[in-house]
């Protein structure tokens, strides 16, 4: 004989009449139970296992920037007055006095596989305090920030333009926004203008800012560390090293 009763909105049927429908429901419920104790707590373990990998990785506020300054996971000289160059989640570099141009009267072409006199290739401009540097449409130099940056292995930046400057058509980095967990040294800047009047830009000037975020677990090889690496500890705006790259490297 064949019955059919119901636990929850499962059904299940008896070939037999000796076990009570009572009992078979109870172990019926008691092992749907523990599976869904087991299921729920699997469900929980995934949950808080990508809640904590994310907060790893998140973008640090003011309040994290400074508490990681305090600690010294994150190295800016001179130290930066907070007052006027913190933000709500980044802190605003200073413009330096010094820029490369180019001197294209010397150069017809840019051979990438050669080595280049970088002093050669582009003209160092010292402008005094007080002074400015003209920033011409479509003109494109190399700048630096009056201070440095250190990071720790497990905290990487990026370099972000200003809104107030780009809605001039000024433009602080061409492609090299990340700087890897353990660099050091002034970052360089590859300002552009891509408007259609001149802009005058002076030292001291808040140029550019700073966000950082705090990765999962530390790098395996910080940048200062890479056996590659070609602009750790800069002090200035570095021209392109490009001929370096391993691509081009003579074995």
């Amino acid at each position: 004989m064949k019955e059919v009763f119901y636990v929850g909105e499962r059904q299940y049927k008896l070939f037999s009449v000796k076990i009570s429908r009572e009992n078979v429901a109870c172990i019926l419920t008691a092992k749907q139970a523990r599976a869904d104790i087991r299921r729920r707590c699997f469900k929980f373990q995934i949950h808080l296992t990508e809640l904590q990998s994310n907060l790893k990785r998140m973008f640090l506020s003011d309040k994290d920037i400074i508490d990681y300054m305090d600690k010294g996971k994150i190295k800016i000289s001179p130290a930066p007055d907070l007052e006027t160059q913190l933000g709500s989640c980044s802190i605003d570099f200073r413009l330096s006095n010094t820029f490369r141009v180019f001197e294209h009267s010397k150069y017809p072409y840019i051979d990438l596989g050669t080595e280049i006199d970088t002093d050669d290739l582009m003209r160092k401009v010292d402008v005094p305090d007080g002074d400015a540097f003209t920033m011409q449409p479509g003109e494109f130099v190399l700048a630096a920030t009056q201070e440095k940056l250190e990071l720790a292995d497990d905290v990487m930046a990026r370099l972000e333009g200003r809104s107030s400057l780009g809605r001039l058509g000024i433009i602080v980095h061409s492609t090299a926004g990340l700087f890897d967990p353990g660099w050091i040294g002034i970052p360089t800047l590859e300002l552009g203008n891509l408007g259609r009047m001149p802009v005058k830009l002076y030292p001291g000037m808040r140029i550019c800012a700073f966000t950082f975020a705090q990765l999962s677990s530390p790098a395996r090889v910080p940048y200062q560390l890479k056996p590659a690496n070609k602009y750790a500890g800069q002090d200035g705006p570095e021209t392109s090293r490009f001929a370096k790259d391993i691509e081009f490297s003579e074995e």
